[in-house]
């Protein structure tokens, strides 16, 4: 497995909204179980501040990376990077290891502005809501993606709002991307 795709995972809200005061603005289990049965198995890479929000520490059945800016940072049963570049060549050397054709970056927001630029997809879930909320997605050009598969869920017992989640394929390759 040579080529490692670079995916995000992100839920956002019309608004931008991905974030309030450390956790999710809303509860959609259906996304959560979507989020677990697409990154199990796999390595995830996140921030600092996303990895400590985790009510589960690590998200078990994934190797847990870690981005942050304190080089004395230490995680149990994570590995701990200083920048994305390292991360990412340590992510796709496990996911090549376990015959993964994926990694995937979780959050948080700035996170997700440095690696957007090397994404190969996004899974991402809309909310049907305009939460307050203290983290906003960056901003990317849709037009570089292509939507391949889109599935609709209703606002139920099981999900606060209704949601899509959408897997989005950059249309073509941006050269940027570390092998």
């Amino acid at each position: 497995m040579n080529n490692v795709r670079v995916c995000l995972v992100v839920a956002r809200a019309e608004n931008g909204v991905i974030g309030r005061s450390g956790s999710l603005p809303w509860k959609l289990r259906d996304d959560l179980a979507h989020f677990k049965s697409l990154t199990l198995g796999a390595p995830v890479i996140m921030g600092r501040r996303t990895w400590e929000s985790l009510p589960r520490r690590p998200l078990p059945g994934r190797t847990n990376i870690i981005m942050t800016r304190d080089w004395t940072y230490a995680a149990e049963e994570a590995r701990v990077y200083s920048s994305l570049t390292p991360a990412l060549q340590a992510a796709r050397a496990i996911a090549r290891r376990q015959c993964k054709s994926d990694v995937f970056i979780i959050g948080g927001a700035h996170v997700y502005e440095t690696a957007l630029p090397m994404a190969d997809c996004i899974h991402l879930t809309e909310v049907a809501a305009r939460p307050s909320g203290d983290v906003l997605m960056p901003p990317f050009d849709e037009n570089e993606f292509e939507e391949v598969h889109r599935t609709e869920f209703p606002a139920n017992e099981r999900n606060d709002h209704a949601f899509s989640i959408r897997e989005l394929v950059r249309r073509e390759s941006n050269g940027n991307n570390l092998q």
